[in-house]
């Protein structure tokens, strides 16, 4: 049994017989793989607004009954979390970019100043994949025939970065930051009941249920198994519930 064929199988069902535009289409708008690039970031939006928000709504809820003030504080707290989720995004992404960059650098110096020993270095990568004898010195002359070639080439398999551009950056970052801020929100609408603990039990039991949702989601973009990951995201957000709550308790109100 192919287990592929049960985690995407709308892949495996897709006719083979695609032409040649039909195929890059596929290959760059509807390929599991490829989609989950973004749906990573919306994952790893929504997990964290979840997590920080259930924690402080039912935190503040089990201080004062005043669902006014519970409202208020998941809201800005919702709004905090999102920009601060996608400027952390933004950061780090475009942290890796400047880095790809520096290393690209070093790498075209080197190839000028050092060439022998740049070739050897990709003689070794060569002689890890298994080549050898003539087709390891053609591999070698080929690779090392063209320096864009020669430093992508160190770039991809030495030092495994990747090219990443400020709009890739920025988009990553309105994902991560959107998916944080309508996750968050969905904790926080609750308490516009009138009821405090009806409100309370209520964000608590959207936040479970999104986050087993979530977890799903996530099992199948990365481990495959999402039973299991989705129990893991659930247990994380039900510790940051009890923690809120037992703070909450301790220095609300006597």
């Amino acid at each position: 049994m192919n287990v592929r064929g049960e985690e995407h199988p709308s892949f495996l069902n897709r006719p083979m017989s695609l032409n040649p535009s039909e195929q890059r289409r596929y290959h760059a708008e509807e390929d599991p793989h490829v989609r989950g690039r973004w749906l990573s970031d919306v994952v790893l939006g929504a997990q964290d607004g979840i997590v920080n928000t259930l924690g402080v709504v039912l935190g503040v809820s089990s201080a004062t009954p005043d669902t006014r003030i519970v409202l208020a504080t998941g809201m800005a707290a919702a709004v905090a979390e999102s920009v601060s989720m996608a400027a952390v995004a933004f950061t780090s992404s475009t942290a890796r970019g400047d880095m790809y960059r520096a290393e690209r650098a070093r790498e075209y110096r080197h190839i000028e100043r050092t060439p022998d020993v740049e070739r050897e270095e990709i003689r070794a990568l060569f002689v890890e994949k298994g080549f050898s004898g003539e087709l390891l010195e053609r591999a070698v002359e080929t690779i090392c025939a063209n320096r864009d070639t020669w430093v992508a080439m160190m770039m991809a398999e030495e030092h495994q970065l990747a090219s990443i551009d400020r709009p890739a950056s920025l988009r990553s970052a309105a994902i991560v930051g959107g998916a944080s801020l309508v996750a968050s929100v969905a904790l926080v609408l609750p308490f516009l009941l009138p009821h405090p603990r009806l409100a309370t039990i209520g964000a608590f039991a959207v936040g479970i249920v999104l986050l087993l949702a979530l977890g799903v989601l996530k099992g199948k973009l990365t481990t495959g198994a999402p039973g299991r990951s989705a129990v893991t995201l659930a247990a994380i957000g039900l510790i940051s519930a009890l923690a809120g709550y037992v703070i909450g308790t301790l220095l609300g109100p006597s």
